[in-house]
């Protein structure tokens, strides 16, 4: 409880601190609405062109859309020590004083910075929804809110394993290797959309490698009322837990990789 308590009181300085500068905030927090405003435009653009994509109707894609959108801004927004702060930290040698400390490293990492402007990217994968949700006709239950509730938590755990192999090279290049991209924000813009529309790599990569259609899409098509791959409803909540297995794999290799960690004399 100590921890989180650690965490929440530096959340509310760090975007108290944010705050200060109010004109800049609102700027950058409108630029994001723009971005992400802009990529589901493009999904718009697709329903208007379409009909329907296999088996999805435009009301299924805003969902899957929606989904994706939340899970992942959620975690930049409140991870964004990982996503962000973390390779600056080794090269200005800010490291050497968190291993220090009594607190996890990890822990220090994640207090270090909150990124407040993806609450508009937030509100607009909320927004879509909502959105699909009507569309689709979908009728809540208990078990598809729970199904939902998982998909984001375990899909956030996902992610944030993710980013911490850019953290992992780290620790050994110093600098940040750009190749991870190709996994976190790729596979963020990939997986808006469902995973059974693209070729059979692209399928493995996103389901073994970087299993997004496990947290996000068995999930969401069970909710839907669609399941992916006519596998059974229970896969709809056991899949999500690769997130946890990627995210506890990865914590594993970061501690070991600091281990092996050099100051890098700044």
């Amino acid at each position: 409880m100590g921890t989180v308590k650690l965490y929440l009181k530096s959340m509310a300085m760090l975007l108290k601190s944010q705050l200060e500068y109010p004109a800049s905030f609102l700027m950058q927090t409108l630029a994001q609405l723009i971005m992400e405003g802009g990529e589901f435009m493009a999904v718009i653009l697709i329903v208007d062109r379409f009909d329907h994509l296999n088996q999805w109707t435009p009301g299924d894609l805003f969902f899957f859309f929606g989904v994706m959108s939340v899970t992942f801004y959620l975690t930049e927004c409140f991870g964004r020590g990982v996503t962000g702060a973390f390779p600056s930290m080794v090269r200005m040698g800010q490291l050497d004083t968190l291993l220090l400390r009594p607190r996890g490293v990890l822990t220090q990492v994640l207090c270090s910075a909150i990124d407040p402007r993806r609450i508009t990217c937030i509100a607009v994968g909320a927004a879509a929804l909502v959105m699909g949700s009507r569309m689709s006709g979908i009728q809540w239950t208990f078990l598809k809110g729970i199904a939902l509730a998982e998909s984001i938590l375990l899909g956030g755990m996902m992610i944030l394993g993710l980013f911490l192999i850019e953290c992992v090279f780290c620790v050994y290049s110093v600098k940040s290797v750009e190749m991870v991209n190709a996994l976190t924000y790729g596979g963020r813009s990939a997986c808006q959309y469902p995973i059974d529309v693209y070729p059979r790599p692209l399928r493995l990569l996103f389901t073994v490698v970087a299993p997004f259609a496990l947290t996000q899409h068995v999930p969401a098509a069970y909710i839907l009322g669609k399941p992916l791959y006519h596998w059974p409803a229970w896969t709809a909540f056991v899949c999500p837990l690769a997130g946890g297995m990627v995210f506890a794999i990865m914590y594993c290799l970061f501690r070991r990789a600091l281990r092996f960690y050099r100051s890098t004399g700044s």
